[in-house]
């Protein structure tokens, strides 16, 4: 058999080495032509080089873009799918990029596979290529973004200063778009060959989160807080492969994960955009004190975790969504179980559970689990009623898988923002109380009284 017939024979290679991730420009005009024609060069070249740089078969995919996808012919299964399969993810960097719902939802559903990949012991966040499309300052990121290592000094200056746009769009810059396109598919094909990414199960795109924030908003935050125990801690019969030295260590899909579920959930909620802040239910004020009862604490206040780039100091009095990631073996301890009580109600509406409870996890089903089941709906009645209120009840029910739990998360993130606008109170800036500006009525002229000196009798 000759190689030409061993070719024939060899299986086409089903995933592609990147997905091509662009905002979409808006026609202005009739007759103006593809306003994403260039992009769709750009993917040509590409393609090309990575067919050139690699063994990929006829017939294989080098890579996946959407231009040739409209609605009603399966687009969001198609996204997914691709999303799901790719080496690399190659975000095209605009301003328009990072207001498009369409890419923060295809930056999510990735980061979310690579999150997984990380908490099995594969893959790395390096599978995140960008590229720029037209300049974009530090300042325009979104914090979700700002993770991803950016060194746009090794295409050159101009690249910097004008992104692959501006260098395809000038003739007299040819030479450096081919050069920059070149180096761009030799780093895909570098990464996807040190960083192999498995694929997985589609994610419903319908329902995927967007990784950046609305337009016009400002800063997001949120402060999730463990309750679990720690292997100290932990009742002599109870299973310690899950804990750690502290409740932030807490891993109980420990047979799917090699990483503590807090600093998962951490990492997620960082990926919708959130200044994030993380705390162990031991180290918090339940708000026993009065002043303390007054404001949000634990989950929903300041906290004792990084808030991020702004540089705000943990504060009492800062009120933020909280959540409370609780282990039902914590409920095991007299005193954390009192502790959970009052939290409970002072619970503000901007307050939600979630409960991890590993279906694969014998003990969860044993009679100590169940009795445990039965204890958390006397400990936190108020909070675990509204979560079973919502569109995410299995969050307060039982998380059975890590999947599960990464799929409920941004719900609970956005459920528990929705209350935190609707109920909280709203604080105005420092400084002297200016007072609303109001439409009078007409006003009456004043006409000074008749006396001796204005006509009026003496």
């Amino acid at each position: 058999m000759d190689n030409t017939e061993r070719g024939r024979d060899r299986v086409p290679d089903t995933q592609p080495y990147f997905f091509l991730s662009y905002a979409h420009t808006p026609p202005w005009g009739t007759g103006g032509g593809d306003p994403d024609h260039w992009v769709h060069v750009l993917y040509r070249d590409l393609c090309n080089h990575i067919m050139a740089l690699t063994d990929l078969p006829a017939g294989s995919q080098a890579g996946f873009m959407d231009r040739e996808m409209h609605s009603g012919e399966g687009w969001p299964e198609k996204l997914s799918e691709n999303l799901a399969k790719c080496r690399v993810f190659v975000p095209l960097f605009s301003p328009r990029y990072f207001t498009s719902e369409m890419c923060g939802r295809e930056w999510f559903a990735f980061h979310e596979r690579v999150l997984h990949a990380k908490a099995a012991g594969a893959g790395s966040a390096s599978v995140i290529v960008p590229a720029l499309w037209t300049r974009v300052d530090y300042d325009q990121l979104p914090d979700s973004v700002r993770h991803i290592h950016l060194d746009h000094s090794t295409y050159g200056d101009r690249y910097a200063a004008n992104g692959i746009y501006g260098l395809i769009k000038l003739n007299r810059l040819h030479d450096e778009y081919e050069e920059t396109v070149l180096g761009l598919a030799q780093r895909i094909v570098r990464v996807a060959h040190e960083s192999p990414l498995p694929p997985s199960r589609p994610r419903n795109y319908e329902s995927t989160p967007s990784a950046f924030k609305p337009r016009g908003s400002g800063p997001r935050h949120i402060h999730l807080t463990v309750a679990a125990p720690t292997r100290d801690s932990v009742p002599e019969y109870r299973d310690i492969r899950p804990y750690g030295e502290d409740a932030q260590d807490w891993n109980p899909y420990h047979g799917e994960s090699t990483r503590p579920l807090p600093s998962l959930a951490e990492e997620l909620i960082r990926s919708l955009d959130y200044r994030i802040t993380v705390s162990s239910f031991d180290d918090e004020d339940t708000g026993e004190s009065p002043t303390v009862s007054g404001g949000n604490s634990p989950a929903g206040s300041g906290g004792h975790g990084d808030d991020g780039d702004d540089g705000e100091k943990d504060d009492k009095a800062v009120v933020r969504p909280g959540i409370l990631l609780v282990d039902r073996w914590v409920l095991t301890d007299e005193e954390r179980r009192r502790r959970l009580k009052i939290f409970d109600s002072h619970a503000r509406p901007w307050v939600s559970a979630i409960v991890p409870w590993n279906r694969l996890d014998l003990q969860c089903h044993s009679s100590e689990g169940r009795q445990l089941t039965e204890e958390l709906e006397r400990t936190l009645p108020l909070i675990l009623d509204r979560g079973r209120r919502t569109d995410c009840r299995i969050a307060v029910t039982g998380v059975p898988t890590l999947k599960a739990f990464t799929d409920v998360l941004p719900a609970v993130v956005a459920h528990t923002t929705r209350q935190f606008l609707k109920h909280a109170e709203a604080h105005p800036p420092p400084g002297p109380h200016v007072p609303r500006p109001r439409l009078m009525g007409p006003i009456q002229p004043q006409y000074p009284e008749a006396g001796p000196h204005n006509g009026g009798e003496a």
